[in-house]
Parts: structure tokens; C-alpha cells; sequence
């Protein structure tokens, strides 16, 4: 389904954002369908990013109350997201609440710490960057207003 299609069909669903702007539209960076999935089913709630990776792409931090569409691998729009939370903390001082939250994995801390590692270390090399645990991260909780 096309972007703007998509959100006519929310706005239709949520007269209240019948005046927004359409919020930026992206997809999660590993697994996109997979994690798209769990968005819908309720299961992930949160995601992290490295505080860095903000500052380097130009990009404010999320803030409650952003409207976020999620796609999937093509591409196309799976559901519409609004951020309830922001947590920025060190990586090491990751609750084991907010990798729960994740729903990645079997939602515990250590499997969060390991993938997450894996990825924050990834992404800070693309920009000759080293990633350390007192990396801050900032994680966005947010919840699964629409879904198709």
C-alpha cells in the first residue's frame, strides 16, 4: 500500500491527527519484517539506538508523543506507532525491564546486550567509531496505534 494511502486510512481510524503532518515512515534496521511483526503483535515496544548515531545523522532525539509508520523490508507501511517514553542511559545500565520491552529474542538483558552490542558496535564502525558500555543509548518505548 502507498505511503499517503495508508495514512488516510489511519487518519480515517483517528480523526484527532487529521491535521498532522505525516510522520516519517522507516523500517527497523535488522530483520525489518520480523520486528514489524512483533510491533503489530504487541510484543516489541521499545527500540535503541545509539545517542551518537543522532548526533551524526542530524536527527533530534524521539520525543513522547511522535508518530512513527513502520515498513516492512519493501518498503511498505505495516502499522503506526506514537512514542510514550524516552530512556537515555549508558549501554551498561540497560534494565532488564527495557530489553523486555524490546521483545526481541527471548527478552531477556543478556540477549539484548549481546545483539545489541553486535549491532551499536556495527554502526558506530561506519563511522570509524568504536562502541563502549558507557555508550549513551536511547531507547523509545512507544505503543501500536494501527496496524493493517
Amino acid at each position: 500500500m502507498e505511503l499517503d494511502t495508508f495514512w488516510a486510512k489511519f487518519v480515517a481510524q483517528f480523526p484527532e491527527y487529521k491535521d498532522a503532518e505525516r510522520p516519517e515512515a522507516w523500517q527497523f534496521g535488522v530483520e525489518a519484517d520480523e520486528l514489524a511483526d512483533l510491533v503489530v503483535r504487541g510484543i516489541k515496544t521499545a527500540t535503541a539506538l545509539g545517542y551518537k548515531l543522532y548526533e551524526l545523522e542530524g536527527e533530534a532525539l524521539p520525543q513522547p508523543g511522535l508518530l512513527n509508520i513502520i515498513l516492512n523490508s519493501k518498503d511498505e507501511p505495516v502499522c503506526v506507532t506514537q512514542n510514550t517514553d524516552l530512556i537515555v542511559k549508558p549501554f551498561d545500565e540497560v534494565t532488564a525491564e527495557f530489553a523486555y520491552l524490546e521483545g526481541e529474542g527471548d527478552r531477556s538483558l543478556d540477549y539484548w546486550r549481546r545483539v545489541h552490542w553486535a549491532f551499536f558496535s556495527e554502526e558506530y564502525a561506519r563511522y570509524g567509531l568504536a562502541f563502549s558500555e558507557s555508550e549513551l543509548v536511547v531507547g523509545e518505548v512507544f505503543e501500536c496505534l494501527y496496524a493493517i
